[in-house]
């Protein structure tokens, strides 16, 4: 396998991005794991959280020993504290990663862009990011991940007057009271939408820990698409002992690959 720091000028954002990819690589003298490359190399599009950034599945998982076997790319990102959205006051994260970036690595790189080689899954803030850039990108992406977070990376707005003081004002420089209707933000609209037009269904794992403090969004997310006649995208939910925790997203990771081949 190779790891290439990627550095490069984002016209979206108007400045420089970064990301971290790893690239297969087929090595019959690579000691301690196996290796693969296949004809059109797949892609995972791995999204961080908010604390975050680029280098952290690189640092706190062994992603790279995962994917080698499988011949898988993996590209991550760095979005800051964007939720992966256009922001009312700052860059268009969500134009970025969902129509920039994957020009540029294909460009790049060479990676396959068939819908059915191409896979995003993310944790916290990027598993809800992942939700909403596959689902608003239906013909994209084959495969949606979704760790330890819910179908939505913003307040719902009647809870908007809870908030404390930091989170009303991290939310107005995200919203600021744009309509979200028919956006990419509406993440279950988009989800029905996907059905009544008769777009390219993607498939969803979804899992979240029982002692994790985004719980709530969580089940409520699992009781959306559980709630689907036939379970149209062939939604996974696992719900295992564990928290907010590198140990859990380490563990299922892997189950999100296990998945994708499934």
């Amino acid at each position: 396998m190779a790891l290439v720091h990627s550095h490069f000028f984002s016209n979206t954002l108007g400045r420089g991005g970064s990301c971290e990819v790893i690239l297969p690589q087929k090595s019959t003298g690579l000691i301690g794991m196996d290796s693969a490359e296949q004809e059109k190399t797949p892609v995972l599009w791995l999204l961080h959280g908010m604390s975050d950034d680029e280098t952290i599945w690189q640092r706190r998982t062994s992603i790279e020993r995962y994917v080698a076997p499988l011949g898988i790319a993996v590209v991550m990102p760095s979005v800051e504290r964007s939720c992966y959205g256009n922001l009312a006051h700052g860059g268009r994260f969500y134009d970025y990663v969902a129509k920039e970036l994957p020009a540029v690595m294909h460009g790049f790189f060479g990676f396959s862009t068939a819908r059915e080689d191409n896979y995003i899954c993310g944790l916290s803030m990027g598993g809800a990011g992942a939700m909403k850039i596959g689902l608003a990108n239906p013909d994209q992406y084959s495969v949606i991940g979704c760790l330890s977070a819910g179908i939505f990376n913003h307040p719902n707005p009647a809870e908007t007057k809870s908030l404390d003081p930091v989170k009303q004002r991290f939310d107005y420089i995200r919203f600021d009271g744009l309509n979200l209707d028919g956006t990419e933000e509406d993440v279950m609209e988009n989800a029905k939408k996907i059905l009544a037009e008769g777009k390219p269904i993607p498939r969803i794992y979804h899992s979240t820990g029982s002692e994790d403090f985004l719980q709530n969004a969580a089940h409520m997310t699992r009781d959306f698409f559980l709630g689907m006649e036939g379970n149209p995208f062939d939604y996974v939910y696992e719900e295992d002992p564990g928290a907010h925790t590198w140990e859990y997203w380490d563990e299922h990771i892997q189950r999100f690959l296990a998945y994708i081949g499934k």
